[in-house]
């Protein structure tokens, strides 16, 4: 029993050891631990400066990219238009032709551009009026004759049509055409055509103003008419004028000179007004225009002061056409005259500011809407100022006489 009693007591002493050695190395590895977290606390909060330091580098190196950016902007885009401008010229300029019109007597040059898979061509009606036969060459020198399909005076433009031989085609792809209300003030473009026999010429500018009127041969006003400033000169007549997408916004028609060259501002029918009245031309040969049967001016400020008005914008109707669509309408003309700013002005009819709920405030305003939307035998409510109220007056359009 003593033996027993010795051998229980050293286990229990052995037992007693290892509990304390377990214990003390639970001390330490607690220690251990602990000092690890607080290492692992010190490298995040270094690790929490460098992001910190990186984020700051970032937005300094943000805000030098946007610096730079204004900086180089202008260069950058003036690059980029001269890059479009000689795109646009190859992409378009195997589809715009010269035109060789012969008279009875003499012949003339002209420009035009190719308007479908057909073999139409758009041009002017002053390029082509007259002549009796009709020659179309391209840059590649290809040349065709040519028939006249239709021509309208009243907007200067016409059609003529390929003569193509049996089984052949041309390979020249139509020309897009833009919507040319879009263009804006400014605006890059770009006139293709062959000023004094120079085939395949290309000069640029920008839209100076639309909106403008120009009279036709037979005295009617041409609306919707683009002010530009890019160099057209006699050739250039039926010549597309392009936007920096490569879409024909407009037809080279005229420019306005003291000298017959080049001053600084040409014009050119829009591509709307071509886009109503080309289809027309293929099909029938000839446009018939509506009719009104109104001569009108519009009025300012200074003008609506000195009458009395509350408005300050509309197309003043100076006379009416007897038997004409307005007068049966009942629309009145002016009955008196007055002078404002050393300009006379006949007053005292109507003072036409919608057409079919489209503001009017210009006889461009009113005659674009009848081109590019309406048809002899269509009626249109025309909303006139008169003696302080506005009144709707139902007309019905006939022809242009």
């Amino acid at each position: 029993m003593k033996g027993g009693g010795r051998i229980m007591e050293k286990a229990s002493l052995a037992l007693s050891i290892v509990s304390l050695t377990l214990a003390v190395l639970l001390v330490f590895q607690f220690i251990d631990t602990q000092q690890q977290i607080a290492s692992l606390s010190s490298q995040l909060a270094n690790a929490n400066r460098v992001v910190e330091e990186l984020r700051k580098s970032l937005q300094d190196l943000k805000t030098t990219t946007i610096s730079l950016e204004n900086t180089w902007r202008t260069k950058i885009n003036i690059t980029t238009v001269e890059w479009n401008i000689t795109s646009i010229y190859e992409e378009a300029k195997e589809s715009v032709v010269e035109i060789k019109t012969i008279y009875r007597f003499g012949e003339s040059i002209g420009s035009g551009f190719i308007y479908d898979t057909q073999g139409h061509v758009v041009t002017n009606n002053h390029v082509v009026e007259g002549g009796v036969e009709f020659y179309v060459y391209f840059l590649d020198g290809s040349a065709y004759r040519a028939t006249l399909v239709g021509r309208d005076p009243d907007t200067d433009l016409a059609v003529l049509k390929i003569i193509l031989p049996e089984g052949a085609g041309i390979s020249a792809k139509p020309l897009r055409l833009g919507n040319s209300t879009e263009l804006r003030i400014g605006e890059q473009i770009l006139a293709i055509g062959n000023p004094f026999q120079l085939t395949g010429s290309v000069t640029t500018g920008i839209v100076s103003q639309k909106g403008r009127l120009l009279p036709s041969n037979r005295g009617y006003l041409i609306p919707g008419i683009i002010q530009i400033d890019a160099a057209v000169n006699p050739g250039n007549s039926g010549g597309p004028i392009l936007n920096m997408k490569g879409e024909v916004v407009g037809v080279a028609t005229a420019i306005e000179s003291t000298t017959g060259g080049f001053s600084g501002i040409g014009y050119a029918i829009s591509s709307n007004v071509v886009k109503r009245i080309v289809p027309v031309l293929i099909e029938k040969g000839a446009y018939t225009h509506s009719y009104l049967g109104i001569s009108g001016t519009e009025i300012n400020s200074l003008v609506a002061q000195e009458l009395g008005l509350s408005t300050k914008k509309g197309l003043l109707v100076q006379n009416v056409v007897a038997g004409g669509p307005a007068e049966r309408a009942g629309i009145r003309g002016g009955n008196r005259n007055i002078e404002v700013a050393g300009v006379v002005y006949r007053v005292g009819g109507d003072i036409i500011i919608a057409i079919d709920g489209n503001p009017v405030a210009s006889m461009d305003d009113l005659l674009t809407y009848m081109v590019e939307r309406t048809n002899p035998g269509q009626k249109v409510v025309l909303s006139v100022l008169r003696g302080g109220d506005v009144i709707n007056v139902e007309v019905t359009l006939s022809s242009r006489p």
